[in-house]
């Protein structure tokens, strides 16, 4: 039986297009906080097509990526041909065999909460070099006014059709959006950790949700005919919306912390 996790492999051909990328700032924040350079070695856990491993490399980073999905790293492995020092294998990250103490950076974008604990937390620490760092960063939905109408006309569909929507739920605020810092200092491996927040807006059209929704785990997993109709329905609650398109905002939780020396 395929986990929730590995649904992702199914949508490799649409993962790359569908899925929206991270703002530079972020990329330009880790760098500055992490303090890596060309000579680093960086462990990237589910690169999945690469939306972060791509703007890393272009700014010439060495990569070795831990994908669990086969299509998803063929995927990477051709958006990331004409990078050199990037490397992407097939695996588990809490299985996969790696050198301990080997990396400068450990990064994992939109990946984290996949990992099983404790394990994963103790897997990132033992390949991290004394001083290393880990950093975790992905979206999270959050309301705004531009998003509102659209967000209320969909849970309707929702609630409609699928059945494991709450009668009650509602886009948290994005101050409201917690951090991971109280499980890094839990872990007792890491220094006091760093929090960055990036707002996004991506405005979307019918067909371009569409294709965004069929990359999210629940919706893959939703049994017909109800993944169908609740597509369908979102697709034209959009197509009603103003010049046909939809707002989604996200907020983006950078976590950067230096593993201990000793």
């Amino acid at each position: 039986m395929t986990s929730l996790r590995e649904t992702f492999n199914s949508a490799a051909a649409r993962y790359h297009r569908a899925r929206p990328g991270y703002p530079d700032e972020l990329f330009e924040d880790l760098i500055k906080l992490t303090g890596i350079s060309g000579q680093s070695r960086i462990l990237e856990i589910g690169p999945g097509t690469g939306k972060a491993t791509l703007p890393l490399a272009a700014r010439g980073f060495r990569i070795h990526g831990i994908e669990l999905g086969s299509d998803l790293a063929a995927e990477a492995r051709r958006i990331l041909a004409d990078y050199p020092l990037v490397d992407i294998d097939v695996g588990e990250f809490e299985t996969f065999p790696l050198e301990r103490q080997a990396y400068d950076l450990v990064i994992a974008p939109t990946s984290f909460h996949w990992l099983r604990q404790p394990i994963g937390f103790q897997r990132i620490a033992e390949v991290l070099l004394p001083g290393g760092y880990f950093a975790e960063f992905m979206h999270h939905h959050a309301w705004s006014p531009q998003s509102d109408e659209f967000y209320h006309r969909s849970q309707e569909i929702y609630l409609k059709y699928d059945p494991a929507t709450p009668p009650d739920l509602r886009l948290p605020l994005p101050d409201e959006i917690g951090t991971l810092e109280d499980d890094i200092r839990a872990t007792g491996s890491f220094e006091e950790p760093v929090t960055r927040r990036y707002t996004q807006d991506v405005v979307h059209t019918a067909e371009s949700y569409v294709d965004l929704l069929l990359t999210f785990s629940g919706h893959i997993a939703l049994p017909e005919p109800n993944r169908t109709n609740l597509i369908e329905g979102i697709a034209d609650v959009i197509r009603q919306l103003p010049e046909g398109r939809a707002t989604k905002t996200h907020l983006l939780i950078l976590h950067v912390a230096r593993r201990k020396s000793c």
